[in-house]
């Protein structure tokens, strides 16, 4: 069963339905993927982070162990609550997306534990994926599609996280800011939150544009950002010693992970709205692209492509995993993933 309007999976992600016992969540904006998936499991499970009424899973347990997804399916409570068992799926291979569409195929329909609740996060599957076609077809499972925020879900959003902070923008700042935020959810909310923070939270302010030119226009100068750019322009030594320079300003691996991650962003949606049509001058202005760093951008979008973009998002996410790891170097895998983002950047020509 697909669920595709948003009132729907609104819907079924605040009270799932008593006969579903499996859930597809993909889409290319894979913020949006975890976020309805945390807030799905959070319904499922009292706790989504018990290790004995959760199974954790990935598509390297389920290359390693074929069996495995469909043991932890068949595996009782050891609790007494409802069992949730979570696969995320982070590469596109068809042994795991195979494994995995059998599994959901038998458990939906009732075939393993039916206390059981199978959770499945993955990235873009096309039609041929026999997972996407399994959830689609069984009774017993939902597939729900993320694509990337409209403007009208980008605004609420933004409302939203800022009225936590007891902060707003007035409509003309809230357009302007809907414009130039990056439509990847994740990347979206880092943005809202650094925008929250120059505003001061809990101080009442309402920003204005001039609020939000002050605010997009330090971003530029920030080591950060020029490590990021840098990086995305095949700049190997230069990207390393923005990082470099970060550390040394306190900034650590998560930060700078989090700048290569909205950087990326706005390459995507650079590209997205070119191929839909656009100018790519005017789609790097639509994306966020300040007008100082506008040549740097273009030179870059023109060499990158969405197929390479979509295969360097993986990378990023896992490095932001790995940086949040407690006792991990988080200088070090930024820089490794800077290294990796250089090296492809030189194979496009960059």
């Amino acid at each position: 069963m697909i669920l595709g309007r948003r009132q729907e999976i609104e819907r079924f992600l605040k009270a799932p339905q008593a006969g579903v016992r499996a859930a597809l969540i993909y889409g290319r904006d894979l913020g949006v993927v975890r976020e309805r998936a945390h807030e799905l499991a959070q319904r499922i499970a009292k706790d989504p982070d018990d290790p004995f009424d959760v199974a954790q899973l990935t598509d390297g347990d389920l290359e390693a162990d074929p069996a495995r997804l469909e043991s932890e399916l068949a595996a009782q409570s050891l609790m007494g609550g409802r069992r949730l068992v979570r696969l995320r799926l982070g590469a596109d291979k068809a042994g795991p997306d195979k494994a995995a569409a059998e599994s959901l195929a038998r458990h939906a329909a009732g075939e393993l534990n039916p206390d059981a609740f199978l959770l499945v996060e993955a990235g873009a599957l096309g039609r041929d994926s026999a997972l996407r076609r399994s959830a689609e077809k069984a009774e017993g499972a939902v597939a729900i599609p993320c694509y990337e925020d409209e403007p009208g879900d980008v605004a609420r959003l933004v409302r939203d996280s800022l009225a936590r902070d007891n902060v707003s923008l007035s409509s003309e700042a809230l357009t302007l800011l809907v414009a130039r935020l990056p439509r990847e959810r994740g990347v979206a909310r880092q943005e809202i939150e650094r925008l929250a923070l120059f505003l001061g939270p809990g101080s009442g302010a309402i920003g204005s544009p001039a609020d939000l030119e002050a605010f997009f226009g330090v971003e530029p100068e920030a080591s950060l950002a020029d490590a990021a750019a840098d990086a995305f322009g095949g700049r190997l030594a230069e990207a390393q010693a923005g990082l470099r320079r970060a550390g040394q300003e306190g900034e650590g691996g998560p930060a700078a992970v989090r700048a290569l991650g909205l950087h990326l962003g706005r390459l995507r949606r650079t590209l997205t709205l070119a191929k839909a049509g656009a100018g790519l001058q005017e789609a790097a202005k639509a994306s966020g692209v300040f007008w100082k760093q506008e040549r740097e951008f273009l030179r870059q979008a023109r060499a990158w492509s969405l197929d390479e973009i979509e295969r360097l998002q993986p990378e990023i996410l896992a490095a932001d995993i790995a940086c949040k790891t407690t006792g991990a170097p988080d200088q070090l895998i930024a820089q490794r993933l800077a290294l990796t983002i250089a090296g492809r950047a030189r194979r496009l020509g960059l």
